[in-house]
């Protein structure tokens, strides 16, 4: 398993940028999932005090020294603030998922230095790994895509 990815996951403390008000969203569901998963999760949420019941902070600089990485579930265009502002609280541990990446997202955050995991679903490595993503991980590592 690629280092960045293991320094993610030992991570225990996780923002999600991106928990939208509509629970069906992605945001929400890595939100919901990896704290069943026994992470501590932080909902991060420009505007919203709450969403399902959780606390919500407006940006990461709210969370300076509380988390171990972001989950970031928002478009490039957003992510690229998302990155500029773990860069300068000092988080290095970054998962952009699959929708949250483009060159230049990439590009900046080979600049500013960060653990980057790009294009792979988080919900497929956070152990305990269940449903389809135990599927997609056995034949991903069957292929020597993990």
């Amino acid at each position: 398993m690629d280092q960045a990815i293991q320094d993610f996951i030992n991570g225990k403390r996780i923002a999600v940028v991106g928990v939208s008000r509509n629970k069906t969203k992605f945001g929400n569901m890595a939100f919901t999932e990896l704290a069943a998963r026994g992470y501590q999760v932080f909902a991060v949420h420009p505007t919203a005090q709450e969403i399902a019941g959780a606390r919500c902070y407006p940006n990461l600089t709210a969370l300076r020294g509380q988390v171990d990485g972001a989950l970031v579930v928002v478009p490039p265009q957003q992510a690229m603030s998302v990155l500029r502002e773990a860069a300068a609280i000092g988080l290095k541990n970054v998962w952009l998922q699959q929708g949250a990446e483009s060159s230049q997202v990439l590009a900046l955050a080979r600049d500013l230095g960060l653990n980057l995991v790009a294009k792979k679903c988080v919900l497929m490595y956070a152990p305990p790994v269940r449903s389809f993503h135990a599927w997609h991980c056995f034949f991903a590592r069957l292929f020597g895509q993990f």
